[in-house]
């Protein structure tokens, strides 16, 4: 089986407490995973915590494991508050729904930026206030900002996910790494 490795690959500190990763830009369906020095439980998701009845790692072992499909969504307007509302474009719909966490990236106006928060709502009403497009509520605040959102910058949110371990016996690392997968195991 071959690896293309996605993104940066991360080292959890393995002990009797679940500890997590930070969070992941979801860019591959895949995350491979290596224990060393211990045996560990594993539980993907996010705001995870790992229990001893995750998925199982043996000492020194690997595994690479399904993490869903990964997320995204291209942003046409973003209006700011205590909580923020993002709008896709229109026709295009939501692939995220309430409960997930996304990152938001906005060229050229960095301040709009925010990693791993949680969809509060979808509204997928159509002509509600002049909006035909599909909107989203995220819990992040960002009343701070007073310069407008410039539609003509590239915006895109991104699904995220966390890896969490624990470990029943001695303590060690777990190395986590999005990869592309090809060929057989």
């Amino acid at each position: 089986m071959a690896h293309k490795p996605v993104g940066t690959c991360q080292k959890i500190a393995v002990s009797g407490s679940s500890a997590k990763s930070s969070p992941f830009s979801h860019q591959s369906e895949y995350v491979r995973l290596v224990s060393v020095g211990t045996s560990c439980h594993v539980g993907i998701g996010t705001s995870v915590t790992a229990t001893t009845a995750n998925y199982y790692i043996k000492i020194d072992g690997e595994a690479t494991l399904s993490c869903g499909r990964p997320s995204s969504q291209r942003v046409v307007g973003i209006t700011t508050g205590t909580t923020t509302t993002i709008d896709f474009p229109e026709g295009t719909g939501s692939p995220f729904a309430a409960g997930d966490t996304v990152s938001l990236t906005v060229t050229d106006q960095s301040y709009f930026d925010f990693t791993s928060k949680v969809v509060q709502s979808v509204n997928t009403t159509a002509g509600v206030s002049g909006y035909f497009n599909t909107r989203i509520v995220v819990n992040t605040d960002t009343s701070g900002i007073v310069t407008a959102y410039n539609s003509d910058n590239w915006s895109q949110l991104r699904g995220t996910f966390e890896v969490a371990a624990i470990t029943p016996g001695s303590t060690g690392a777990l190395y986590v790494q999005q990869v592309q997968v090809s060929g057989d195991a």
